[in-house]
């Protein structure tokens, strides 16, 4: 008989909103710290356009839809949840805060009394700030300290890496979740819960770029030094090759997402020319309109179908270098791209991309993790399990950090200077 499972100690519940389809995953925390994916589940997306709620109530049922079959497979029932934010105008800053220490041991209280005081220079503009994390310290004006705690300095500083979204669309997303009974426990980024997800510890310490394909917002996002430096949204996402697939051959848009999935390529091979793909799914009546181009099977050239692909393609990556151009994550300076969302499991997009971008290209999916299904393995799933591996890292907040009490001595020297631009010209 086996040896009986690991007891589960904590319990996380995540829903990814997207456009095309709302996922929600039930994960378990065991006394040892193992993640056990307890229950998972996804729909069809109602009310959702490029990452925005546009009916409240569709998304709302939507939602409990897929929280309910994700319940029903871990046989444990949530309250509260995590969800990620992948429109809303994401965008991210570095603000670096500094204290006076005066040569002294490092205590605590200085970290704590730097981290409370960086709160005040969050200037968010009118925006909404959904995460204010600590990235690391600085002594005397020099990088990469992890924890300063009982080190000697004249000045101790802190980069805080700040992410910002607009309030209304956050809060509508909020509501959304609300709307099917259910507590929000945090928002997150799309690009932090997908780097949770599809990286690792050193890579995002030596820098990456991670571009994140949904179907209607492709989110690049650029991670060194252990934090996410800078984002960019771009309105375009796999929905869009379904489109061009569909005006093309003037066939339905479930057609052309089937086509897509089934036989669409990025990459062209000798023999498409000779190769038929059908138009219409196994079992479907072959009646009404043949597809631009199709014989009388209604089936067309592979060769067809993977030239609309990659014409579609040639514009997304276009969008994607100019992103990572502005994020300063170019030239030879520039690493690895890993691509994930549920645009990167068109095939051949990996090869693609590597040429488009000029630069090592890989799939990011979430990590080997028990009771993950096969269905909910790949790079469309990635970010819903990042969701609930970031729940339960449960990174610090600056907001949330309080002085416990009053500190004597006078902290003076306090500066802050907002330097995002040469935070990433530092790192690449």
């Amino acid at each position: 008989m086996a040896a009986s499972a690991p007891r589960i100690t904590r319990v996380f519940g995540a829903v990814n909103i997207g456009s095309f389809r709302i996922s929600a995953m039930v994960m378990g925390q065991a006394e040892n710290g193992d993640m056990v994916v307890l229950g998972s589940s996804h729909r069809a997306s109602e009310g959702v356009k490029r990452g925005y709620i546009t009916d409240m109530r569709a998304a709302s049922h939507a939602i409990r839809n897929a929280v309910e079959k994700a319940e029903a497979n871990a046989n444990t029932a949530v309250s509260s949840v995590w969800i990620g934010c992948a429109g809303a105008g994401l965008s991210s800053r570095i603000a670096s805060v500094e204290i006076a220490i005066g040569g002294r041991r490092i205590e605590e209280d200085d970290i704590e009394h730097l981290l409370y005081a960086a709160r005040d220079h969050l200037h968010p503009d009118g925006r909404m700030v959904l995460h204010a994390q600590p990235a690391h310290y600085t002594l005397d004006g020099a990088h990469g300290v992890a924890n300063p705690k009982g080190l000697h300095a004249e000045a101790l500083g802190v980069d805080v890496h700040v992410t910002l979204a607009e309030g209304a669309p956050v809060r509508n997303l909020i509501e959304a979740v609300q709307g099917a009974h259910l507590d929000v426990e945090g928002v997150v980024a799309s690009p932090l819960a997908a780097a949770y997800a599809c990286l690792s510890a050193e890579e995002r310490d030596l820098g990456v770029a991670v571009v994140e394909i949904g179907a209607q917002v492709t989110n690049v996002s650029v991670h060194a030094a252990g934090m996410l430096l800078g984002l960019r949204s771009i309105p375009v996402g796999s929905n869009d090759i379904t489109d061009a697939i569909a005006s093309s051959l003037g066939i339905r848009r479930s057609q052309a997402e089937r086509l897509k999935c089934v036989s669409g390529s990025a990459i062209a091979t000798p023999t498409d020319h000779r190769e038929m793909v059908p138009v219409n799914a196994p079992g479907e009546e072959p009646g009404g309109r043949l597809a631009r181009g199709a014989d009388e099977h209604n089936r067309i050239p592979r060769a067809e179908l993977v030239a609309i692909v990659t014409d579609r393609l040639g514009v997304m990556s276009g969008e994607i270098g100019k992103a990572l151009k502005t994020l300063g994550f170019g030239g030879s300076q520039g690493g690895q791209v890993v691509l994930t969302g549920g645009g990167a499991e068109l095939h051949g997009i990996a090869e693609f991309m590597q040429g488009a971008l000029g630069r090592p290209v890989r799939i990011g999916k979430a990590p080997t993790l028990t009771g993950l299904p096969e269905a909910h393995a790949t790079p469309g799933f990635a970010t819903l399990a990042g969701l609930c591996l970031y729940a339960a890292d449960d990174p610090i907040d600056i907001r949330s950090v309080g002085p416990r009490y009053q500190p004597t001595r006078r902290y003076s020297g306090l500066g802050l200077v907002n330097r995002v631009v040469q935070a990433v010209r530092e790192y690449f």
